[in-house]
């Protein structure tokens, strides 16, 4: 049997309706950098927010530049030391994957193997020690990428040998476009349930209130509430993460017949690699919904699962209706 893994996901990104917020710091010299890493697929409009913001934020957007590569050549072609200053880099992430942001053009989205794969094989090639202004940051704009610290590391010394550049990632969600602000981060609770099978808002609440035992708000509610209504309540995004494998056999014969979903979960449990593949989301394998086709000698194996994000604007300590300025430090952002 040889096996054909195609794993693809959705990246979670949150993006909200084009916010009131009016930019009023300008900024002198240097000038923020700010690559727009990825364009806006179906009503999400999350790139385009984002860039909307850092526009009105009187920063240098760049948009033709959406790879790691094409970052890199951008400013070996552009980088003046006296123009510019800290590098922003919007790209989608969620917790589980990675980056949508890829490491060339037609190459990998970014994970810390992929990357390193790259570097290897001399695709990347960071920028000299000196190139970079001494006092700039590197921060991306990645829901939850601040979880992960290796592929920050990674990161880093794919961006730059200059060990005294810092780069930053929030754990938190980036959220562009708000009802109420441009830009704010956001807390984040998850459930899961297979895609087109929810047990409905109830139970996914009774879930919710188990799971978070310390926090203290009416689940149902929130489940049901898509967008933000009052500045700092909390509301609900969803998304899918699919997981598609292909397997050819040398006869029709030798194909497993699976009379139901369990039977398939039994299956993919059995080998190591394909479990392992699951277990790297850290969502339970039967939260996924599971199909199995057979055509000819091929058995294609699709799961998918909606995952449930709530989310919970940071806000002011002193101030429980106004959000908390997104300010690049240590407090809301990992850095190394």
């Amino acid at each position: 049997m040889k096996k054909i893994c195609f794993i693809v996901f959705w990246c979670c990104s949150v993006s909200a309706f084009a916010g009131t917020e009016t930019a009023l710091q300008t900024y002198k010299q240097p000038k923020p950098l700010v690559f727009i890493a990825g364009f806006d697929e179906g009503d999400n409009t999350y790139y385009t927010n984002a860039k909307n913001y850092f526009v009105n934020q009187y920063c240098q957007v760049v948009e033709e530049a959406q790879s790691l590569v094409d970052i890199l050549a951008w400013l070996r072609l552009h980088y003046d030391a006296n123009v510019y200053g800290d590098i922003h880099i919007v790209s989608h992430s969620n917790p589980w994957r990675g980056l949508s942001m890829k490491t060339t053009s037609d190459g990998e989205r970014i994970t810390m193997e992929t990357l390193q794969v790259a570097i290897k094989n001399s695709e990347i090639v960071p920028l000299a020690e000196n190139f970079l202004r001494n006092d700039t940051k590197i921060i991306f704009h990645s829901c939850g990428l601040g979880t992960n610290t290796a592929l920050l590391e990674s990161l880093k010394n794919a961006f730059t040998t200059g060990k005294n550049i810092p780069l930053y990632a929030s754990e938190y969600f980036n959220v562009f476009g708000g009802k109420y602000v441009g830009h704010y981060l956001a807390k984040t609770y998850y459930g899961y349930y297979p895609t087109a099978h929810s047990p409905g808002p109830r139970a996914l609440a009774m879930e919710f209130q188990q799971k978070y035992r310390n926090v203290k708000v009416d689940w149902e509610t929130i489940l049901k509430t898509r967008a933000e209504q009052l500045p700092g309540e909390l509301y609900t995004y969803r998304f899918n993460i699919p997981v598609e494998w292909e397997f050819e056999f040398e006869a029709k014969e030798d194909i497993p017949n699976f009379n139901n979903t369990q039977e398939i979960i039994d299956w993919i449990s059995e080998d190591e690699q394909l479990l392992s593949t699951i277990k790297a989301f850290n969502i339970p394998i039967k939260k996924f919904r599971w199909l199995a086709k057979v055509r000819g000698n091929t058995l294609r194996i699709k799961g998918k699962t909606t995952v449930l994000c709530v989310m919970q604007p940071i806000m002011k300590q002193n101030a429980q209706h106004e959000y908390l300025p997104v300010v690049v430090n240590g407090n809301n952002y990992t850095k190394v």
